[in-house]
């Protein structure tokens, strides 16, 4: 319990002070006019509210990844906690603060432009595609996670498919959801209702919290355990556990998603609450989720606790999504009948409503490139539907996978976007200094992303030595 209370104050010490620091080296500028007050188109450029913004970008940031990543982060041991409270601070939160920030002082622009306006064309060009790669794979996963748990809740026909079983009824539903989202104004659905969605998401995660703290805190995993790697197969915690935990600590596509809301700001400001903070706010998710899965599985009668539970019961579910399984079993047993349903309702409508906002922002991007106005309906559509015919194949290519090649296209896409930060604080801020708060994380990112590719079964294969 000692290590998660210091780490929940310190991600909450971290936004008055580093998040300060970080606002104050930027230099916002209050009085400049932005692009929701200057471009107002009545689809993409709307004037909201901060705390509705700030509740949209903390959904669409927060989807599967706080959760699935935390969950999955929690195997390698109790390391995770460092990673997931530093990494929200000094990475993940400057990244997020910079692509949004960026994004309101050049007009609103999508990331690719973000990035290619500080590294140059040719790096703008490989970022449109990696981009849409990204959002493609990761629109994937926030389609196969939500439609495996709402099967469980409500199952309906099912396809099955080599190795796995896909829900078909429930992805074509939430498909016909997403293509809604994609294609209309962003205050008609988005800026309407994932307010409230965010609210059953943070009320989720309090749920947990509390009754973690309340009934088993005795059974909590601690740092002072140990920080060796306590994966039971032959992963290396260096840099699988910090792949592996993404949205809760640093995430590219949070730099795809900043934009939507970028587009939407009022004043400067706003920035650092609604980019910054949402990152803590997820960094608490994902802590949460992290304890509470190294937590659940204690076993008096085996003598497995904590951690050394949770492997075991990964261990009894060969070739399951272990992510979802425990979601499931963690909200039902700790918040009863009807609070387990919502917290699980919680957990489906995170990824549902980042994987919209990913199809959204893929279809900005585009248009972006071809210079086309997305105010007529049609040209909208002749963007969107390609992306959607995409994503519906790759339903099909096996999850983990799929989620393995999206962590890394996430990461590495981070290490861009904090390239580019560095860059512009370089040249813009007034303090000399300033772009060592994007350089560093961006040093210690590069290094994970290329170490990872080079060992991991799916990249090269290497040997880690």
């Amino acid at each position: 319990m000692i290590t998660f209370l210091v780490a929940l104050a310190l991600l909450i010490v971290g936004f008055f002070t580093y998040g300060v620091l970080v606002e104050r080296l930027f230099g916002i500028e209050p009085e400049r006019k932005t692009p929701a007050l200057t471009k107002t188109d009545g689809v993409d450029y709307v004037p909201m509210k901060g705390w509705r913004i700030f509740l949209v970008q903390f959904l669409n940031i927060a989807g599967l990844g706080p959760i699935f990543g935390a969950i999955m982060g929690i195997f390698f041991g109790p390391a995770a906690f460092l990673w997931i409270v530093f990494g929200t601070i000094f990475a993940g939160g400057v990244h997020d603060y910079l692509s949004g920030m960026l994004s309101i002082r050049k007009g609103g622009v999508s990331l690719p432009d973000i990035v290619g306006d500080e590294l140059g064309k040719g790096v703008k060009v490989f970022m449109r595609v990696l981009s849409l790669v990204l959002l493609i794979l990761l629109t994937t996963t926030f389609l196969s996670g939500p439609a495996t748990l709402l099967q469980g809740l409500c199952p309906l026909s099912t396809f099955d498919f080599r190795l796995s079983t896909i829900p078909i009824a429930w992805v074509l539903i939430i498909f016909g959801y997403y293509a809604l989202a994609t294609v209309l104004p962003v205050d008609k659905l988005i800026g309407r209702f994932y307010p409230i969605f965010g609210g059953m998401l943070l009320f989720m995660g309090l749920g947990i919290m509390v009754v973690m703290l309340g009934w088993h805190s005795a059974e909590m995993p601690e740092v002072m355990d140990g920080l060796q790697n306590r994966q039971t197969g032959d992963l290396p915690l260096f840099p699988m556990m910090f792949v592996s935990i993404a949205c809760g600590a640093i995430s590219g596509f949070h730099g795809t998603q900043s934009p939507i809301m970028a587009r939407c700001v009022t004043n400067e400001r706003q920035g650092r609450w609604i980019f910054y903070g949402a990152m803590v706010a997820e960094g608490i998710l994902a802590l949460i989720w992290a304890a509470a899965a190294g937590t659940f599985f204690a076993d008096p009668e085996t003598g497995l606790y904590g951690i050394d539970g949770l492997q075991a019961y990964a261990a009894a579910h060969p070739g399951q999504n272990i992510a979802a399984l425990v979601i499931d079993k963690v909200s039902r047993s700790w918040l009863g009948t009807v609070g387990g349903i919502l917290a699980i309702i919680g957990v489906i409508a995170a990824p549902i409503t980042s994987g919209d906002t990913a199809l959204r922002s893929a279809r900005l991007i585009v248009a972006d490139f071809l210079g086309w106005d997305q105010r007529p309906i049609p040209r909208r559509l002749v963007i969107a539907v390609p992306l959607f015919l995409c994503v519906f194949g790759m339903v099909f290519v096996d999850f983990n996978i799929v989620w393995r090649y999206f962590a890394w296209t996430n990461q590495t896409l981070a290490c861009f976007t904090l390239w580019a930060g560095t860059v512009w604080l370089y040249k813009n801020s007034k303090y000399k200094f300033a772009y060592l708060i994007a350089a560093i994380p961006a040093i210690f990112m590069t290094a994970v992303c290329i170490s990872y590719i080079l060992i991991a079964p799916e990249g090269f294969h290497l040997h880690l030595w």
